[in-house]
């Protein structure tokens, strides 16, 4: 008990507030936080598929070079060949190929209604709410990375989202009275850093802490007002809203979403739902070919360049000066666990007589 006790007190020392003693419906001190745990664009499928890829679903890299370049056909200059496709992904045009590239089809997505109207190009959800804007479905619906259970992506995805802090997205709600109905919350976003939290079967576990990042994350801090009913969480949207995205290895990257909104369904230990809007072009494309390789989206049979041309054909919001639409509606698809967030406290300009240990401990600590 001691133990615990010294442990709690040493916790409030080091600025992490008040000692954690969350009430049975997880609020604490009218706030109630989660970290995200996996997501993935929301790609609506059918058990085999035909609904929505009734001509099946697109080449990837290696398929399409077969194609082009049969092993039996004649020889020709190979590498120059390999060269050419490689600079393709890194500045693809409008122009299409001779294999065209297969949309998805129906009227059936994941989603939310971002402009608030029903449009002819609209969705329906799978629980029939009418006019879901989801144009980056037709892009991928297609292509197998971006299927369950075969698409490699998602593993990419969970993986190296969940191995390393950079990816850490916390969101905290406040000014909560109830998670089941309360009619004004503010729920603000940013990014964690420190690491999951899990049993020893490798189950995301409720409970932890997290530290929000207010140096290097400022960014990635966005503040929404919401609403709950019924244990359903929604935000108004916000203009601008950046999230820390990765998928192999180290590669750095950020995802950006305009006119961003969560539709989310709460518990006290447990989060999931949808965050929604409109994706950057340009963003969405670059931070894909940055973060995989070829090889590595030849896993899931996902060719670049005619999915760059899928995305400006559908885009359908933000149009530039020459009046091209430089958005695509989209959707993640995301699942949360409760979580407690910690934040710095103010800071404290380093006294110069102290001793040179002690700030170089401060330095360190603001580092980590």
């Amino acid at each position: 008990m001691k133990r615990v006790m010294l442990a709690a007190a040493t916790f409030a020392a080091l600025g992490g507030g008040s000692v954690f003693a969350a009430e049975p419906d997880g609020i604490t001190n009218r706030t109630i936080s989660y970290v995200l745990t996996d997501y993935d664009f929301a790609t609506y499928q059918t058990p085999d598929g035909k609904t929505e890829c009734p001509d099946g679903y697109n080449d990837g890299p290696r398929e399409r070079f077969e194609r082009y370049f049969p092993k039996d056909g004649p020889k020709g200059p190979l590498l120059g060949a390999q060269i050419a496709r490689e600079g393709a992904i890194w500045g693809p045009t409008m122009e299409d190929e001779a294999i065209p590239f297969k949309y998805a089809q129906g009227k059936v997505a994941i989603g939310l209604n971002l402009d608030g109207k029903e449009g002819p190009n609209d969705f329906v959800s799978p629980e029939g709410e009418k006019g879901v804007d989801n144009q980056l479905y037709r892009a991928l619906g297609c292509v197998v990375n971006r299927r369950a259970p075969g698409g490699s992506l998602t593993v990419f995805v969970t993986t190296f989202m969940q191995r390393y802090n950079f990816n850490r997205v916390l969101v905290e709600i406040t000014d909560v009275d109830s998670i089941v109905d309360d009619d004004d919350v503010t729920v603000t976003t940013y990014r964690g850093r420190d690491a999951l939290m899990v049993d020893a079967a490798g189950h995301f576990l409720p409970g932890g802490s997290n530290r929000a990042d207010h140096k290097w994350g400022k960014k990635f801090i966005s503040a929404f007002k919401g609403r709950i009913k019924d244990g359903v969480l929604t935000t108004d949207p916000v203009a601008h809203w950046y999230m820390p995205a990765k998928y192999t290895f180290q590669d750095v990257t950020t995802r950006y979403f305009r006119d961003a909104r969560f539709r989310l369904s709460l518990t006290p230990d447990r989060a999931s739902g949808l965050l929604a809007g409109y994706s950057d072009v340009e963003t969405w494309y670059r931070q894909i070919i940055r973060s995989l390789s070829t090889h590595h989206l030849s896993y899931g049979e996902e060719y670049a360049p005619p999915l760059y041309r899928a995305l400006n054909r559908l885009a359908d919001a933000y149009p530039d000066e020459t009046g091209r639409n430089t958005a695509i509606s989209s959707a993640l698809e995301m699942n949360f666990v409760r979580v407690y967030v910690t934040h710095p406290a103010k800071a404290v300009a380093a006294n110069e007589d102290a001793a040179p240990e002690t700030n170089r401990a401060a330095r360190a600590a603001d580092r980590r």
